[in-house]
């Protein structure tokens, strides 16, 4: 929920600055209230909507019913296979391609790995087209165990999982856990086995809960790669605006994330998500959807 928080805070950000009267509609990841209220948009005459995430299914006719009615729309993390509609993303292959580099850079190219995956959710499954991809091109990576579920709480769910998959699998050096809640819960199973020295995790996204995680000593989470929230937020908005303003941002706008490691988080004494926009700029703006009339609500 802290991913959805940061991404609003973007929202309400970039809105700010352009002067946009801003309605938040929240589904709670409810998929039949969230298509519901798409309606609830449409029925009060607004511009523009930015559809947050969501299942194809359940969003792709309520958002081929706003375009229906003029309404000028954009997708963030849910395909809604529509032509009109830009899709902003989290560049997903890149956040695992990131990670998986530096996993292959810590671990080299021959390793016993674990894997976290959840088939069916658009960025899990872009991510997996990375994972699969790594796997041809480094043969000696070995996937052992593969594993993975959405029952919430989703960590606490995980890291049981975890705890049969390493007591299967002791030889196990690396757990890719592309989503930060997959590898809160095996962190979890590594710690509890007393395997934090001899496993390394590789993950996706980031908070300030799991900037902590990271800084824990001897922490088996060694790295992630993340896109700022509130700046796939922003961009989400300015995409909506350049819409509205008669210009085309092109179908798929992607915000490219940045890889962090442990090391940077404690040689650069980065404890929060502020710290992390301050000392790494390349998460703070995104040079995305960004001509020139439009404000940057980051600007000094």
């Amino acid at each position: 929920m802290i991913f959805f928080q940061a991404y609003l805070s973007g929202v309400e950000a970039q809105s700010k600055a352009l002067g946009v009267d801003l309605r938040v509609l929240d589904s709670r990841q409810d998929a039949a209230l969230q298509a519901d209220m798409v309606d609830q948009a449409i029925a009060l005459g607004v511009q523009g909507i930015i559809i947050q995430h969501g299942l194809t299914e359940s969003m792709k006719e309520a958002a081929q019913r706003a375009v229906d009615a003029g309404i000028k729309v954009v997708a963030f993390d849910v395909n809604v296979e529509n032509p009109e509609i830009p899709q902003v993303e989290q560049s997903d292959r890149d956040l695992a391609r990131l990670a998986l580099e530096q996993a292959v850079k810590d671990n080299g190219e021959s390793w016993k790995a674990g894997y976290v995956y959840v088939a069916g959710i658009a960025p899990l499954d872009r991510r997996n087209e990375t994972w699969v991809d790594v796997k041809k091109k480094f043969a000696g990576i070995n996937e052992v165990a593969m594993f993975g579920t959405l029952d919430n709480p989703i960590a606490n769910s995980v890291a049981n999982q975890a705890r049969s998959v390493l007591s299967a699998h002791p030889d196990i050096k690396v757990m890719f856990a592309p989503y930060d809640e997959f590898a809160k819960g095996v962190k979890i199973a590594v710690d509890e086995a007393g395997l934090s020295k001899d496993i390394k995790i590789y993950s996706a996204d980031i908070s300030t809960s799991d900037i902590a995680a990271m800084r824990e000593p001897d922490s088996a989470w060694a790295a992630t790669a993340a896109t700022n929230p509130a700046v796939v937020g922003q961009v989400s908005v300015r995409v909506l605006a350049q819409l509205l303003a008669g210009e085309d941002p092109g179908h798929n706008v992607i915000v490219p994330p940045t890889l962090i490691t442990q090391k940077d988080l404690v040689d650069k004494d980065i404890k929060n998500m502020e710290d992390l926009s301050a000392k790494l700029p390349q998460f703070a703006h995104a040079d995305v959807a960004m001509p020139a009339w439009m404000p940057n609500p980051n600007a000094k």
